[in-house]
């Protein structure tokens, strides 16, 4: 029995590895194969709180959403299916002390092709009539922002992959890399039950599990995974079609969801909670909950009847920076792209196409979305990748 073999295999078939398969079959390379250990985004894609922004001081990630807003615009027509992509709108709001950052980072954004403005607090109160916009000292929008299903993307992602000849395998945990006797050469895959799958290339996309995988081949990718709840919300009342509200404020944000329910998460990362991706409590603690009361009460004080209906957690692939690496490693024909940092749903769609450039061109064929902000190596150059424009108390996030 011959040994099988593909051109490119993809391990993990979260969201990013879904879309880079995606990406492939678009450019026409389809001798390839996708294995994941269970099923398709069954990882921590089914936990992304799905906020579609392009709201980013690094340019490159503001091209990256950009790009990515066309392709939810067009799910319909590209994927033929609804992916969840809600176009709600997306608005910031900051204080005082950040108001120079948020103009500046408004015109970079501009630059690459975001298309985003300033408003005035009025404009914002029709939009989120309910919120105490009083601490606010000015506001970004974002008309084409809003909210998806990053679980429905990551499935519409591979479907089309496999209608355009790419394999996708399920329940199929790889146990390790095959490399050449040197070991400078990425040469296939070893799987679970044995079998193997020669191949010329191989992509890491599996997420908060990379690490510890990539370390066994000398290769160290610096992240730190950290575990992230999140609560839905009866507000108690009709809220109408209100966008996304990015508060920077009070270090919050929420969106509505399909239900009538309102999404909150929180934007304060300077105490993070490391945590094991296969166990850990799947649920907000009791501390956060209080947190939410206190948060969404403060700044939506007309939800007199509002009620928790549920939560969750979900754990972050976290780099030293909190931007991912999308790159080449040190042995030949592996490509990485993990460390997303809670980006990774609103740019999946660019991620895929940096990925898909890479293993066909090495380098990126768009000029806003150079491939060397995402190299691994900028960590041990000491070169972070960070946002010309830092909020204060917000930085880690844009």
């Amino acid at each position: 029995m011959n040994a099988e073999t593909a051109e490119i295999v993809i391990i993990g078939g979260g969201l990013e590895g879904a879309a880079a398969a995606w990406a492939l079959a678009e450019r026409g390379v389809t001798d390839v194969v996708v294995l994941d250990k269970d099923t398709i985004g069954s990882g921590m894609t089914g936990k992304s709180s799905g906020v579609v922004r392009c709201h980013y001081g690094v340019s490159s990630l503001a091209a990256m959403a950009a790009s990515s807003v066309e392709v939810f615009e067009q799910a319909e027509d590209v994927f033929g299916t609804d992916i969840g992509f809600r176009q709600t709108g997306y608005v910031v709001g900051v204080g005082a002390p950040n108001v120079g950052s948020m103009r500046a980072s408004l015109a970079a954004q501009r630059a690459v092709g975001v298309q985003t403005e300033e408003i005035g607090a009025d404009e914002v109160a029709e939009l989120w009539p309910t919120a105490d916009l009083e601490p606010f000292a000015a506001f970004a929008w974002e008309a084409r922002g809003g909210y998806g299903d990053a679980y429905l993307t990551a499935q519409a992602f591979a479907a089309s992959a496999r209608r355009g000849g790419i394999r996708v395998r399920q329940s199929a945990p790889v146990t390790g890399l095959l490399t050449s006797a040197d070991g400078d050469r990425v040469t296939g895959v070893q799987l679970a039950d044995g079998a193997t799958i020669a191949a010329q290339q191989v992509l890491v996309a599996t997420g908060v599990w990379t690490r510890p995988f990539m370390a066994r081949y000398g290769i160290d990718i610096p992240i730190e995974v950290h575990r992230e709840q999140i609560v839905m919300i009866d507000p108690g009342m009709d809220l109408g079609a209100v966008p996304v509200f990015s508060d920077l404020v009070s270090l919050q944000y929420v969106r509505p969801d399909v239900r009538g329910e309102i999404l909150f998460g929180n934007s304060d990362f300077q105490q993070l909670e490391t945590a094991d991706p296969d166990y850990y409590l799947n649920r907000a603690d009791d501390a956060f909950i209080e947190l939410t009361v206190d948060k969404v009460g403060t700044r939506f004080p007309l939800f007199h009847d509002a009620r928790i209906v549920s939560s969750y957690a979900g754990c972050y692939d976290v780099t030293p920076d909190w931007n991912p690496v999308i790159s080449r490693t040190p042995i030949d024909g592996l490509v990485v792209a993990a460390g997303f940092s809670g980006h990774g749903f609103k740019i999946a769609p660019s991620v895929g196409r940096l990925v898909a450039d890479l293993l066909v061109d090495g380098k990126s064929s768009d000029p806003r979305i150079p491939e060397s902000d995402f190299r691994l190596s900028r960590f041990a150059e000491n070169d972070p990748l960070k946002t010309p424009f830092p909020y204060v108390g917000a930085g880690e996030m844009r």
